[in-house]
């Protein structure tokens, strides 16, 4: 395969190219193609015989007009034993998150990261607030629902989002602690839990919150149906909820959302349970071994997972790009580098669940790439350190410095003004808005800087409250003329400095953004570094930065105050339903 075909993968934001693109630039035919362990889908399903049948009806399945979305929505609804009233289809989840976004997210939307891509940019797109929820490497990507409903509630978030299994990692929520959540998030405008992989989990008999889901309403649930038939090129997903938020997502969806491809396998499947169901078993089965083979590759890192891919972060020293740039032209496997997730890193690959035949080239491939030494190997010596070369540079930088350590002035990177606004991960206090330098120095423990972070600059001595001349730091009581705009809150006379430990990162100079008015950011003040963290009283304007988290205009390097302008019958028994999860009978 030509190695141009690596350049593919430069011109993607968050996503990686089509197997397509793929084919194209490299200028080989249908079907021999790299073997895929980047693209989530089930490899055991449709079976041949069913795509036999579907090749023998191509001409008329292309040439007609499908039938309207209600006909192929009750077919669905017969076989997952669901009420067509509270179901929504569309063109792929992508579609229904579409329109989720536009319908029913009102300012702003809370989400853990990493996950999947469009669940942060679509609302961004749309100029709206994104509060993300960064998961710790530390705890294994583990998502701690108590704390995650904390950090909601102090960012006065209104839509909440929670992948089960969240992508790309395969972290699983149990369904009695998420029916506990979406009850405790009553007053939220909209609980979103998407389960686009979760017929690949094992953990529970009936893991779906689909029919407490139709109860509720605030709550929607998303499901996929390209990933688990193993026919992402279909486009086909849908959505349950009760049947007023369901009604108003149908309502604006076109009458030929569907198409015949989409209509002939749903048909199809009434015929096809039992071959699912062992579709779904097998890459349960194929999920352990896999997991069990590349764990024993030395310093590789598997992560648990309930979906049908592994998350594992690569040898110290090993860049993800490299590593995947050159399976695929050495060895033809094309492999998921996440460093184009926010809250991943270049050192975390995504790989999808395959037959046996297939992990085994993987690992060979893996196995020369690290280690071996026909070329080199991608893990150096370890004086060699690391180097990243993420789509998300400064996220990766935060995340491998900080996780598992408490976040240290998350802002620093963006505005001075943030230091007073954001408190320390894990700490539960919010850092002072004026401590002086020299204070912050003379606390200063064994805490090592951040990597990137310039030496610090000596202040002079402290001999009185008067102002002292710029470019020197604010080391008085009264406040003094910043060279930037200040954007947190205004600045009041401190009789004394707060006599608290200050991260030292907090000392750590930041450059300045670009001017913005004081006024366009109105936060109220800090009480003291020790109080609670204040309970909202409206709308948390944009760029002000979240407890334990970034806002996604931090994330994108920007100032977060301009918005993005947005461009049946019933089923036989041997068929799983929307509970049973591929529970045969």
């Amino acid at each position: 395969m030509s190695g141009n075909v690596t350049s593919l993968f430069r011109s993607t934001a968050a996503h990686s190219p089509s197997m397509a693109a793929l084919a194209r630039e490299s200028g080989e035919t249908a079907g021999a193609g790299p073997v895929d362990f980047c693209i989530p889908c089930n490899p055991y399903f449709p079976t041949p015989a069913m795509f036999d049948e579907m090749a023998g009806r191509l001409r008329d399945i292309i040439t007609y007009y499908p039938s309207s979305a209600d006909t192929i929505t009750a077919e669905l609804c017969g076989l997952l034993q669901l009420p067509p009233q509270c179901v929504a289809m569309g063109n792929g989840s992508t579609e229904l998150i579409t329109w989720i976004d536009h319908l029913l997210v009102r300012e702003s939307l809370a989400v853990p990261v990493p996950t999947f891509g469009r669940w942060t940019d679509q609302p961004m797109e749309t100029g709206k607030r994104v509060d993300m929820f960064p998961l710790q490497e530390s705890s294994g990507f583990t998502l701690d629902l108590a704390r995650y409903a904390e950090f909601i509630r102090a960012r006065g978030t209104r839509a909440v989002v929670i992948c089960n299994p969240n992508n790309p990692d395969g972290g699983y929520q149990n369904k009695q602690a998420l029916v506990q959540f979406m009850d405790a998030m009553a007053d939220r405008d909209l609980v979103v839990i998407d389960e686009s992989f979760l017929e690949f989990a094992d953990a529970e008999a009936e893991p779906s919150v689909v029919q407490e889901a139709m109860l509720r309403p605030n709550v929607v649930v998303l499901r996929s149906l390209g990933k688990n038939f193993g026919l992402h090129g279909i486009r086909f997903g849908y959505l349950v909820a009760n049947p007023a938020l369901a009604g108003r997502v149908r309502s604006m969806l076109p009458k030929w959302n569907l198409n015949s491809f989409a209509e002939h396998v749903v048909f199809m499947l009434r015929d096809h349970g039992a071959e699912y169901a062992q579709s779904l078993h097998q890459v349960r089965r194929d999920r352990l071994e896999m997991s069990g083979q590349l764990a024993a590759l030395p310093g590789l890192t598997v992560y648990p997972s309930q979906g049908n891919f592994l998350f594992v972060r690569l040898p110290v020293g090993a860049e993800g790009t490299v590593v995947r740039d050159r399976m695929l032209t050495e060895h033809r496997v094309l492999v998921r580098e996440c460093g184009n997730k926010i809250g991943s890193s270049s050192r975390f690959l995504r790989l999808v669940v395959r037959p046996q035949p297939d992990v085994r080239r993987l690992v060979s491939g893996m196995e020369q790439v690290l280690y071996g030494a026909g070329r080199g190997a991608a893990v150096p010596e370890p004086a060699a350190g690391n180097g990243y070369s993420s789509g998300t540079a400064a996220v990766d930088r935060l995340m491998s410095e900080t996780n598992g350590k408490g976040m240290r002035a998350v802002t620093a990177q963006n505005a001075p003004a943030a230091i007073g606004a954001a408190p320390a991960v894990g700490t539960g206090t919010p850092l002072p808005a004026a401590v002086p330098v020299a204070a912050a120095a003379a606390t200063v423990g064994p805490v090592p800087m951040p990597v990137a972070a310039p030496p610090l600059p000596q202040p002079a001595p402290y001999e009185n409250p008067a102002p002292v001349p710029q470019p020197a730091p604010y080391q008085g009581p009264v406040p003094v003329p910043q060279p930037a705009p200040y954007q947190g809150p205004v600045p009041v006379p401190q009789p004394a400095p707060y006599p608290q430990p200050v991260p030292a990162a907090a000392a750590v100079p930041a450059p300045a953004p670009a001017p913005v008015p004081v006024a366009a950011v109105p936060v109220a003040p800090m009480a003291s570094p020790t109080a609670a963290y204040p309970p909202p009283t409206g709308p948390t304007p944009p760029g002000v930065p979240a407890r334990g988290g970034l806002t996604a205009a931090q994330v994108r390097g920007t100032n977060g105050l301009e918005s993005v302008q947005a461009a049946g019958r019933p089923g036989p028994q041997s068929w799983p339903n929307a509970a049973g999860m591929g529970q045969v009978g």
